[in-house]
């Protein structure tokens, strides 16, 4: 088995236990960012397993977009990363209602 020679760790643990890998990492040419994907990528560089520039550049993401993730993430959960799911989480609370 050839391993390709990579900068920084091949998999982390997560606070869960659970091990994520670059393995599990969405590939290079991902075009439909399903929440799923975003929360790997997300968690991928929360914990250090790629840098924040290696992210941007890999899969081709602005800081404004990956900051958006990361908030909702850290306010809603991952299922605040669903398309369908942004007018819930995004508008203020009382003009959810």
């Amino acid at each position: 088995m050839f391993l390709h020679k990579v900068e920084g760790p091949r998999s982390v643990t997560l606070p869960d236990g659970t091990v994520l890998s670059r393995a599990d990492l969405p590939p290079k040419e991902t075009t439909r960012w399903v929440a799923s994907r975003k929360a790997i990528v997300v968690r991928g560089v929360v914990y250090g397993l790629i840098s924040l520039s290696d992210a941007k550049k890999r899969y081709g993401l602005s800081d404004e977009e990956f900051n958006a993730w990361v908030s909702a993430v850290a306010e809603h959960g991952t299922d605040a990363l669903k398309v369908t799911a942004l007018k819930k989480y995004r508008q203020p609370k009382d003009e959810r209602e």
